[in-house]
């Protein structure tokens, strides 16, 4: 008797079969027609633009469908896509739920703005749909939480979207790091340069026609639209984000989390002033975070340490035993006034990235979770959310870390979630 395996079961089976493989994918590159991974693009202005571009590029994926709330974003990604994939065909959708209806869609990518990442990622575990998010990972702190939780429960596979975690360079930070090649790390400086763009006055006009401003809104509060609050600069506004120290936290955050993994944070500190014109992002924030062990911070500025020279973004690592320099594709090590690229007698102790898209797919297949995986993120991404609690409120904050709230203050506890308008809690949170 011939039983029928369907698509999606035949993948989740081939690629338990494919464990063995999955530190070499590399070998597997050339995929039967059904071994296919049927993708569909959740916000394809910009960054979604480049989702698009990568996964067009691995030769396993199709992609099935695009979605976007702006016509004109789905009639310029559909032009692309064609050009990348002239056999392309594509579903367009511009609500992302009919998306989660179809049983065909292995995975999903989120490059929504940032407010609507948690909903986005939730609704697709639920429907059975492993996603490739978009960072920040959440918008609050509790989203983060109730994603995982939804992960978990229906045994989904979720990858960060930290592009530059899969390159050689963190790699190798983490792995001298993590061998001891300048001690114990007590202390390290993170930076990001750089201010917001400045919008005088908000231009408020009729919503273009091509555009669901409704439906672009979500869980955020309700505004009158004007196009300063839309896309692309949508992040200078706390309704929908957190200007740039939210837009490149995780970035270099990334690597002390992987080097190091702080744990047990205790209080938050941030201060720093407001950008000016319409926008209410930082212009400028400066965090000091003490852990247990560990002194952390976060600053506008380019540090006075050695090497930073003009670096607009870095960590700088302190030990007990020498320094080290970082950014994305360098670092100085120095010990006993010695400056080092390297140290050569340190083995490579952490396997080498497929490609951050490519080890998603792999791992679609694989069932195990990938580099820049869910459990990782949400506590790599939380001292983000607090450091912004803190510069919102203008004052310090202590931290409970056993209960993951803070000390004694409702104030800021009643930050850590955001409920979502009316009509658009779609996950019962």
């Amino acid at each position: 008797m011939l039983i029928e395996t369907n698509r999606r079961t035949f993948i989740k089976k081939a690629g338990l079969s494919m464990a063995g493989f999955y530190y070499f994918p590399h070998l597997m590159r050339k995929p039967a027609p059904s071994d296919t991974v049927r993708v569909a693009l959740i916000g394809i202005n910009g960054m979604g633009l480049n989702h698009l571009r990568w996964f067009a590029g691995i030769t396993e994926v199709e992609i099935a469908a695009l979605c976007d709330v702006d016509e004109n974003h789905l009639k310029k990604a559909a032009e692309t896509l064609k050009e990348i994939r002239p056999d392309a065909k594509p579903k367009l959708f511009t609500d992302f739920r009919r998306i989660l209806d179809d049983p065909e869609i292995d995975a999903i990518s989120c490059a929504t703005p940032d407010h609507w990442h948690a909903q986005v990622a939730i609704m697709a575990f639920q429907a059975s749909k492993d996603v490739y998010g978009e960072k920040p990972l959440s918008y609050t702190l509790r989203e983060g939480e109730l994603m995982f939780e939804a992960m978990k429960a229906n045994n989904r596979i979720f990858q960060l979207g930290t592009q530059i975690h899969a390159g050689d360079n963190y790699h190798r930070v983490a792995e001298l790091i993590q061998a001891g090649v300048i001690g114990k790390v007590h202390n390290v400086k993170l930076w990001k340069t750089g201010s917001p763009p400045v919008f005088e006055k908000a231009t408020y006009q009729d919503v273009p026609k091509e555009l669901n401003w409704d439906f672009w809104q979500g869980p955020a509060p309700e505004r009158r639209y004007h196009p300063e609050r839309c896309h692309v600069s949508y992040r200078y506004f706390l309704d929908y984000s957190g200007g740039i120290f939210q837009d490149f936290w995780c970035h270099i955050a990334d690597i002390v989390w992987w080097s190091i993994n702080p744990q047990k944070l205790e209080s938050i500190s941030a201060t720093g002033s407001k950008s000016a014109g319409i926008g209410d992002t930082p212009d400028s924030i400066n965090i000091e975070y003490k852990f247990k062990k560990l002194d952390l911070s976060w600053s506008s500025e380019i540090p006075d340490v050695p090497g930073a020279g003009t670096k607009h973004i870095g960590a700088f690592f302190t030990g007990d035993k020498g320094t080290m320099l970082a950014d994305y594709s360098s670092r100085e090590i120095r010990i006993d006034g010695e400056v080092l690229k390297d140290i050569e007698d340190i083995p490579k102790t952490i396997l080498r990235s497929p490609g951050h898209q490519q080890n998603f797919i792999d791992c679609v297949k694989t069932r195990q979770q990938p580099e820049s995986n869910l459990a990782y993120a949400k506590e790599m991404t939380k001292p983000m959310h607090l450091g912004l609690i803190s510069w919102k409120l203008g004052r310090p904050l202590a931290w409970n870390y056993k209960k993951n709230e803070f000390k004694g203050d409702i104030e800021a506890n009643n930050l850590l979630f955001r409920p979502y308008r009316d009509g658009y809690n779609w996950i019962g949170a």
